[in-house]
């Protein structure tokens, strides 16, 4: 544990400035709150468990610290991975607080704390190369990691680590005079991300230079040098600037995907504090375009690491598509807003990202992440980077992984809303200050029955909402075996009554096969089930994966799906299902059985790297062709 001499620390107190009394209250309260503790089971509890085991309790502490000690870098980013895996991990131990866990984190923040320099510097630049290329980018995790200790543990010397590395970071750029966002790198959205721990900086010290520093980033966004992200709100995030002439991966690059989102995430959280009602819609609106323009059928979107209109391209062949530092990002944003606001569509959002792309991008064992996950192709383990071991999307998919338990089902100011369905048990504190449990049983996706059961010391009266998604046309609730009207697909269905333990509520959601089209000449095909999309594999039975084929189904698109058992022990769920052959003799072809299996699962193997598809071709007819 980080020990301060006692006198330092009294002196600390004593002043008073470093530590307030009184902190700043939000302007802007969110509309949900975490759960107090889950435990879950079913599919997604293993991969938790798997990822929790493999990855986070797996890695080398010391490596992560390592750079730190030696400051002579000029232009990687070693200095991220740090922040990346300790933010995975407080998630992690917010889940599961073992004692291992609690001991890597106090390891880590000890062993990169000694690394800091009289000044407050954490990073490993070079003294001449200070504020460049991604040194910036570093300190931010250095700082969301510090304080992310000091949320788990209230240890204020890591709360006061942060402080001297923001300090730092302001003195710099003062006394050099320079713009945050004419450094490093994509218009500066890569340094200037540091918005979000500045805002919690302010937050839990309630030292006004971190406030007043925020603005003064989001006043630079605004200047010709800047990335403009709430005066372009309103254009495609494809569209922002020119394409850069010079590096892809350079200062001129203003499309690049996770940095972006990075930054809005920090405009949320200034929102939070500010109640300025430009920086929440500039963020919804942005947060709308990316829906509409860039999210595919997977749930994630970009290629080479940037937006580029990618939702109308996405069935053909795309270079370095799907980035998971993307996924998580995206998940992570769409997470503040859910919390923000309590809308449905931002959980729709996670849950398909989360299933798919994100869950695609996992190996089996949790051990490892794919840098990139295509919607045809193979899935291949990402290249070492900067010489840590792993690299950017290793350290990010668990940041999107362990968002999901606390969020699950979350406390509102009159009750609770259930957003996601997942088996296991939620404790939550209801507004009456009795312990809330809630009991989920389900093996949802592969069916969509839920049963949730309540678990009060003494009756309550207070609102469920549950979610209902927006694929879900035919939906039904039950309350203690009551059908309840007015239930409607993308909204909130809220109960409001006198709980007591025993109650139940349970839910049939909509699981039939439905075609998606993408494209018109050539257009092609894919199948969904719920919020999961099917995919052909090569392990799987049916023709080649390069045959095309046309889905059997009815008028309205449904898909009739039939459950396959024993599609093999590294495959979630599969269904087979009636498909039309391409016809090389005049007659036409008679139906074929097809195995589809859920996208997670596709050439998703420890070890071997099958092909998969998402997307079928469809044969282009001559007799559909406009006169054009």
């Amino acid at each position: 544990m980080i020990k301060l001499p006692a006198l330092l620390f009294l002196l600390l107190l004593l002043a008073g400035e470093a530590f307030p009394q009184k902190l700043p209250v939000p302007v802007v309260t969110d509309q949900l709150a975490p759960a107090a503790a889950v435990q879950l089971k079913g599919f997604v509890g293993g991969k938790l468990d798997a990822s929790w085991q493999n990855r986070i309790l797996a890695q080398d502490v010391d490596r992560l610290v390592a750079p730190f000690g030696n400051r002579t870098e000029t232009s990687c980013w070693q200095s991220e991975f740090w922040g990346k895996w300790f933010t995975s991990a407080a998630l992690a131990y917010q889940y599961k607080p073992d004692p291992r866990l609690r001991k890597m984190l106090d390891q880590a923040v000890d062993g990169l704390i000694a690394t800091q320099t009289p000044d407050g510097y954490i990073g490993n630049y070079a003294g001449d190369k200070h504020l460049a290329s991604w040194d910036i980018w570093g300190r931010k995790y250095s700082m969301l990691g510090l304080i992310a200790y000091y949320d788990l543990t209230r240890e204020k010397p890591a709360l006061e680590a942060a402080r001297k590395v923001a300090d730092h970071l302001i003195g710099e750029l003062n006394d050099r005079n320079l713009l945050i966002v004419k450094m490093g790198n994509h218009r500066g959205m890569a340094a200037s991300s540091v918005l979000e721990p500045l805002c919690q900086l302010y937050s839990r010290t309630g030292d006004k230079k971190y406030l007043d520093f925020a603005e003064e980033i989001v006043r630079q966004w605004e200047t010709p040098d800047g990335p403009q992200l709430i005066s372009k709100a309103t254009v495609d995030v494809s569209k922002r600037f020119p394409k850069p002439q010079g590096s892809w991966y350079g200062w001129e690059q203003g499309q690049k995907a996770y940095e972006m989102m990075s930054c809005y995430e920090g405009l949320l959280e200034l929102y939070r504090l500010t109640g300025k009602a430009e920086y929440r819609e500039a963020v919804e609106k942005t947060w709308e375009n990316i829906l509409a323009t860039e999210i595919n059928i997977a749930g994630s979107g970009s290629a080479m690491e940037a937006w580029f209109g990618g939702r109308k391209y996405q069935a053909l062949p795309v270079s370095h598509y799907q980035e998971t530092c993307v996924t998580a990002t995206w998940i992570k944003l769409s997470q503040q807003l859910l919390r923000l606001t309590g809308e449905v569509k931002y959980a729709d959002a996670i849950e398909q990202a989360y299933y798919n792309a994100l869950l695609g991008s996992m190996k089996p064992d949790g051990s490892d992440w794919a840098k990139y996950t295509p919607l045809a192709g193979q899935r291949l383990e990402g290249t070492e980077q900067c010489g840590m071991g792993l690299n950017c999307c290793v350290a990010s998919g668990p940041r999107g992984l362990f968002t999901l338990p606390l969020t699950t089902i979350m406390k509102t100011r009159d009750g609770i809303q259930v957003n996601f369905f997942v088996d296991g048990v939620y404790s939550l504190h209801t507004s009456g200050k009795q312990k809330l449990d809630v009991i989920q049983e389900t093996d949802y996706p592969v069916s969509g029955k839920i049963r949730l059961k309540v678990q009060l010391p003494k009756p309550e009266n207070m609102s469920v909402g549950v979610r209902i998604p927006h694929w879900s046309e035919q939906s039904a609730v039950l309350v203690n075996g009551q059908p309840q009207e007015g239930v409607v697909a993308g909204t909130l269905f809220n109960i409001r009554r006198e709980w007591k333990t025993g109650d139940v509520i349970e839910l049939a959601l909509d699981m039939r096969g439905k075609l998606v089209r993408q494209g018109e000449r050539p257009h092609y095909l894919a199948v969904v089930r719920g919020p999961v999309v099917l995919s052909r594999d090569t392990r799987l039975p049916g023709p080649a994966i390069e045959a095309i084929l046309k889905p059997v189904a009815s008028r309205e698109g449904i898909v009739n799906l039939e459950p396959v058992a024993t599609a093999g022990p590294e495959i979630w769920m599969a269904f087979e299902a009636a498909f039309i052959p391409e016809s090389y003799a005049e007659g036409g072809s008679q139906p074929v059985k097809v195995t589809l299996c859920d996208y997670a699962s596709a050439g998703n193997a420890l070890e071997e790297h099958p092909f998969f598809r998402v997307w079928l071709p469809q044969l282009l007819n001559p007799q559909e062709l406009h006169n054009d």
